[in-house]
């Protein structure tokens, strides 16, 4: 036993220990810590947008853009199956927000419902004599919807990262809005122009006879073909095959580079099925032109002049910026729709150095006020409480470094809130000391029983108020978050400090003195 509480001192002093090299990259400004203190393990706790400083985007996915896309695949969908158990059918096109078609003469109508319902039995069915119109049920659309967003947070996700914006926070807010949060970046103008872009990009053919020369905006398109404008030049038209020869969901990588002239180009790379079908098409319409249509504009159409398999070059008039911008963005995927910014907001670098000062004078009253009432209640037990105090301090700054956690406002009120709970739980242990020596116990077994009984008294206290913090984390956003896992954190490392370090402070005082009476 006697080797145990030895064991258990060390493993103590080692947590300390470990807290506090954590916990010390805080207290360094960067440079000293990259010439002084480069050895230690942690990094600095990522501070929020309302301390640093930094940017603010309130993004919509515009789901109506989808819901069209999907009414199109749908719609292939449908002439496929339809065809394939050989239904005789007629007028199949998309009607505002729903597939419309004509059943023929002899077919069955138990038959049409069974063939689409095996596609997707949520599908909507309306039948008016022998016309059909196929919608979207909720179900289908809530799918969509939660699909969509996730993919489009993964996407911005990897174009931000990829820019070098440090400590971005991305998040869902409702049903189809997401909040970036860029701390540190005072123009976010590079950010929205990049979030701007949908990014789909797609390989068609260009017509064999109608040059752009003979085309305006009024001209008709013949079947199959639509006209498209120049990216860089809107009076540069094109008529464009509908059919698409490779999308750019085959596209592996993409890197800017130059092209012989030296002027700036993005070099692509296919998969391996994407450069099969590039080099079947291109080996077949060799003279021909092909456009590069991004977002539904042609970045250029340059003449096939021999098969092209896995890898090409897109060349425009770039700067070689863009051409960076257009790489990260093909490289990190299309999104699956457009994003609007519906609200944008910078907060300047002196305001969150405002909070922070407040913060931190906050904090320090805080700790002050705590520590003299714990002495001046407590006696020498006070002092033992405000060392532990200390610890639950470094502990909590410990673990925001080590898990990278945001820290905002909000955060730190969480911090000063878990100070007084720390000392609340020895509140609770002294008076149970109190009651146990005034009972007639020895003082050694009166700190022993104190402990004892006021553990359950403190788990249950401290179980409450996590459930409260759980429920922040998992509902709120944000700010709230922030607060939410500080006090998570701080409820975690309150406990262990109050029932195992001031405990063995107590109890190694009391032994090594050999005190017979309550100090305090």
């Amino acid at each position: 036993m006697k080797s145990l509480s030895k064991i258990r001192i060390i493993l103590i002093l080692f947590s300390v220990f470990l807290g506090l090299l954590y916990a010390a990259p805080n207290f360094f400004s960067s440079s000293v810590q990259n010439n002084s203190f480069n050895f230690l393990p942690g990094k600095k706790i990522n501070l929020g947008l309302d301390l640093k400083g930094g940017s603010y985007l309130l993004l919509k996915a515009d789901m109506e853009v989808v819901f069209a896309e999907k009414l199109e695949s749908l719609t292939s969908d449908i002439r496929s199956t339809l065809r394939k158990a050989k239904i005789g059918y007629k007028k199949l096109s998309v009607k505002e927000d729903y597939v419309s078609f004509e059943m023929r003469t002899g077919s069955s109508v138990k038959q049409i419902k069974s063939a689409i319902l095996k596609l997707d039995k949520n599908l909507i069915i309306e039948i008016n004599t022998n016309n059909f119109q196929i919608k979207f049920s909720d179900a289908n659309k809530q799918k969509i919807t939660k699909t969509t967003m996730a993919q489009a947070i993964e996407i911005v996700r990897r174009r931000i990262d990829e820019t070098g914006t440090n400590e971005p926070s991305i998040q869902q807010q409702g049903i189809d809005r997401i909040i970036v949060q860029l701390p540190g970046l005072d123009d976010p103008s590079r950010i929205k122009k990049l979030l701007g872009k949908t990014a789909k990009l797609n390989f068609q053919l260009v017509h064999p006879t109608i040059l752009s020369e003979d085309i305006n905006k009024d001209s008709k398109s013949p079947p199959g073909y639509v006209v498209l404008e120049e990216d860089k030049n809107s009076d540069r038209l094109y008529m464009v095959n509908k059919r698409i020869m490779v999308s750019g969901e085959m596209l592996k990588d993409a890197t800017p580079t130059f092209d012989r002239n030296n002027s700036p180009s993005v070099s692509f790379q296919l998969s391996p099925l994407g450069g099969k079908k590039f080099g079947r098409v291109t080996g077949k319409h060799v003279g021909r032109a092909f456009a590069i249509v991004l977002d539904g504009k042609v970045v250029s159409a340059p003449v096939i002049q021999t098969q092209i398999f896995s890898s090409g070059q897109i060349t425009g008039a770039f700067s070689v910026q863009e051409t960076n911008d257009l790489a990260l963005v093909l490289r990190s995927g299309a999104l699956p729709a457009p994003m609007i910014i519906l609200e944008e907001r910078s907060v300047g670098p002196g305001l969150g150095s405002d909070s922070i000062s407040s913060g931190k004078i906050a904090s320090i009253i805080g700790l002050i006020a705590v520590m003299v009432f714990m002495l001046i209640t407590y006696g020498i037990f006070g002092v033992f409480a405000n060392i532990a105090l200390f610890c639950n301090i470094i502990f909590i700054i410990a673990l925001l470094s080590l898990i990278q956690a945001t820290l905002t406002l909000p955060g730190i009120a969480g911090i000063v809130l878990t100070m007084g709970m720390a000392v609340d739980a020895n509140v609770l242990i002294f008076e149970r000391i109190k009651e146990e020596f005034n009972a007639g116990r020895k003082i050694v077994d009166a700190i022993e029983a104190g402990f004892q009984r006021a553990i359950s008294t403190i788990i249950d206290a401290n179980l409450t108020t996590l459930f409260a913090a759980l429920a922040l984390f998992s509902f709120g956003s944000g700010p709230i978050k922030g607060f939410s896992v500080t006090l998570m954190i701080g409820i975690a490392t309150s406990m262990f400090t109050a029932i195992v370090i001031t405990k063995y402070l107590v109890l190694f005082y009391s032994k090594k003195k050999n005190i017979n009476n309550i100090l305090f």
